[in-house]
């Protein structure tokens, strides 16, 4: 048991790892955010379509099984949801870089705790309000020394908020359905969501011919490795691990991403000590947030135990 939770453990950071690379992948291909989202998803619900075939999953509209409407509806609402997380998320690395965009999407965490308590029976904690002052001070600190990059934030801050409200929406679906099912039509409503965009819009809309052999290559990591595959799994490992680790090897992310783009797209990463500064205080009250979850965690736990 123990041996399953570690192995569960390392699968979910190598999965973060690859959504660290998700970033590079986007300042990498060529075309903007909303076609590069489309393709991304398109191509992954086509090979989650291709893996629930073969592994004889069944899609569960019709028979004594079968998803009840509301929850499908849920599964569309939250594809939209994660859709318009990766339209803002790669738009703010065309209108900056990578390194910023991690930077403001590492907030995350700090939406998920202001909008918990308003969405789930959660009670507003105080220490979270002071936490949450000190990241406004922080962001507002970067604003002030990257104002070249001030759209690139904004568009990284509505991802955040996008992404900490999708992870309400789908943390309580991962223990009760299989993660391909749940993968499948949130990715598909989000295809039909940017599909029905293109039908009003259809200047935006990228063609096969449209793309370089580069651009196929880079889309074909993102849909397949870090889109399908971290998909599904990251909604497997829920099942096994609890969310305080979860949340907290999530927040890892922008640092494996800031390193891979340092590395990988050179000079182009490189920020003023004073951005580093920022991000740094972001990330350490985050995580410092984490740790001071679980330790109130483990307490009411043994208080349980004590008096039950």
């Amino acid at each position: 048991m123990q041996d399953d939770r570690v192995l569960n453990y390392l699968h979910l950071h190598f999965i973060v790892f690859i959504w660290g690379f998700t970033a590079v992948l986007g300042a990498l291909i060529s075309i903007e955010s909303i076609p590069l989202v489309w393709w991304r998803m398109g191509i992954a619900v086509v090979l989650i379509f291709i893996y629930m075939k073969i592994m004889r999953i069944p899609f569960r509209l019709t028979g004594p099984d079968a998803l009840p409407r509301k929850r499908i509806i849920g599964f569309m609402g939250a594809g939209c949801v994660i859709a318009l997380h990766w339209v803002t998320f790669f738009g703010a690395i065309k209108e900056s870089n990578v390194s910023v965009t991690l930077a403001m999407v590492s907030t995350g965490a700090f939406f998920t705790a202001i909008l918990e308590p308003i969405f789930t029976s959660k009670k507003f904690v105080g220490y979270e309000l002071i936490f949450g002052a000190i990241i406004i001070g922080a962001l507002y600190y970067i604003f002030n020394v990257e104002t070249e990059y001030v759209l690139g934030m904004v568009l990284g801050l509505i991802s955040a908020l996008l992404s900490a409200t999708f992870s309400i929406i789908n943390v309580k679906w991962a223990k009760d359905h299989p993660p391909s099912i749940i993968s499948f039509y949130e990715l598909l409503s989000g295809v039909g969501l940017i599909t029905i965009y293109f039908l009003f819009v259809p200047s935006d809309f990228v063609p096969p011919s449209a793309l370089t052999d580069m651009d196929w290559l880079w889309i074909g990591i993102l849909a397949s490795f870090c889109t399908a595959y971290a998909f599904i799994a990251s909604v497997k490992v829920m099942k096994f691990l609890s969310a305080y680790t979860i949340m907290l090897t999530i927040n890892l992310e922008p640092v494996y991403g800031i390193l891979l783009a340092f590395f990988i797209l050179g000079d182009v990463e490189q920020m003023t000590p004073e951005f580093y500064l920022g991000a740094v205080v972001i990330l350490a009250v985050i995580i410092t947030n984490g740790i001071i979850k679980n330790r109130m965690a483990k307490r009411e736990r043994l208080a349980l135990k004590k008096h039950p």
